[in-house]
């Protein structure tokens, strides 16, 4: 309890306070502690291994190295970060796959308004470790390659047009993305254990071939962004060009909403909340507090009533939820699993079906990842 106060009031005074009228309207009280779920309990694992809430059920979408259901199109392997774009009445879920020696890339599943399955198609190919990236409002995917010269590529959801390298964003490590339509920049993570958080200011907003890529500074308490001098990062890093760029250990999946940018970092178990309008940092969640449910933080989404959604990369194969009222629990678990991790977490534009996947599944191996669809009484009121 001594610790948890400690963290609370550091938080606080981190500027956690300049949270108040925003989502997370118990700002004070950062980071999350443990709680009981609006969901209630996990129930016994269903058919497919999966522990959900009463009232939800999973179904498998989509299985490395096979066809997927209806389609002539065989699902890549390790499937990672992902995201669903509106299609008149149906849907798409985008889904990167981290493969190395230029088997990387993302794929696509198409949904009528009924969530049957009408297609399913390469949108990138031929690149490096697609391991996150982010949905823009212009309904683009930027597949993010993660390696240390990795690139940004914006993709075609539909598939109908080509998938386009964007060489301003920068050169590094990339895992993921997330556009701030208020402010015009696109937020952007880095997974080294010395990473950095970065933004990229478009020349044009809804162009991304040229612009400014930004990182965040602390000096004094006080964050600034600071352009990096050569985003290709060639000869010196991109993370090392700016001094006092502000150190992130792992970054992982990042979400925009309300003003404010959620961020996982891996190697410390936490997620932070940028808050743009504010210029403020603060500590959503720290599994050293309290005894906390949720380890190894990676991708995240949101629902539109503001519940966080975490996977794990790793811990018990568990996708947890964080309220508004920073409460953190499970809201699902994978059993029979464990050489695996969850990836990719979205939501379908109504809100009510949710999208992940097992990179490696039940095998343990890059072949073996599985995509699920869970669907329920998501809540759509607090």
């Amino acid at each position: 309890m001594e610790r948890r106060t400690v963290l609370r009031a550091a938080v606080l005074s981190a500027g956690a306070a300049a949270f108040s009228g925003s989502l997370w309207r118990q700002a004070a009280a950062y980071p999350a502690l443990p709680g009981p779920s609006p969901y209630g309990a996990l129930q016994a694992a269903d058919a497919n291994g999966i522990r959900l809430p009463a009232g939800f059920t999973s179904r498998v979408i989509a299985r490395s190295s096979q066809q997927v259901s209806g389609t002539g199109y065989t699902w890549h392997g390790a499937p990672d970060g992902g995201a669903c774009f509106a299609d008149g009445t149906g849907w798409i879920y985008v889904s990167n796959a981290e493969l190395s020696g230029g088997q990387g890339g993302a794929s696509a599943v198409k949904f009528n308004s009924a969530a049957q399955i009408t297609g399913a198609y390469s949108v990138l190919s031929g690149t490096q470790r697609n391991c996150a990236g982010g949905a823009t409002p212009w309904n683009t995917w930027l597949s993010c390659e993660e390696t240390d010269t990795g690139h940004v590529h914006e993709t075609d959801p539909w598939g109908v047009n080509p998938a386009v390298q964007r060489a301003a964003m920068g050169r590094f490590n990339h895992e993921a993305a997330a556009a701030d339509p208020v402010r015009k920049v696109i937020y952007l993570t880095e997974d080294k254990t010395d990473g950095r958080f970065y933004r990229f200011v478009p020349a044009t907003w809804g162009d991304l071939s040229s612009g400014s890529l930004q990182v965040l500074k602390e000096a004094g308490g006080t964050l600034s962004w600071a352009t990096v001098p050569d985003p290709d990062g060639s000869p010196t890093a991109t993370r090392y060009q700016v001094s006092g760029a502000k150190v992130f250990n792992g970054g992982e999946g990042c979400h925009y909403r309300a003003d404010i940018c959620y961020f996982t970092t891996k190697g410390d178990n936490r997620v932070w909340a940028y808050h743009a309008a504010n210029n403020t940092l603060a500590v959503v969640y720290d599994d050293n507090v309290g005894g906390a449910p949720l380890t190894g933080v990676d991708n995240v989404t949101a629902a539109a009533v503001g519940d966080l959604y975490v996977a794990e990369d790793g811990g018990n194969m568990e996708i947890c939820i964080i309220t508004p009222s920073d409460v953190v629990a499970p809201f699902l678990r994978i059993t029979g699993q464990s050489s695996s991790e969850i990836t990719g977490p979205a939501f379908n534009p109504a809100g009510n079906r949710l999208y992940f996947s097992s990179q490696r599944g039940t095998s343990g191996s890059s072949s073996g990842g599985i995509t699920y669809e869970v669907t329920g009484p998501f809540r759509n009121s607090l």
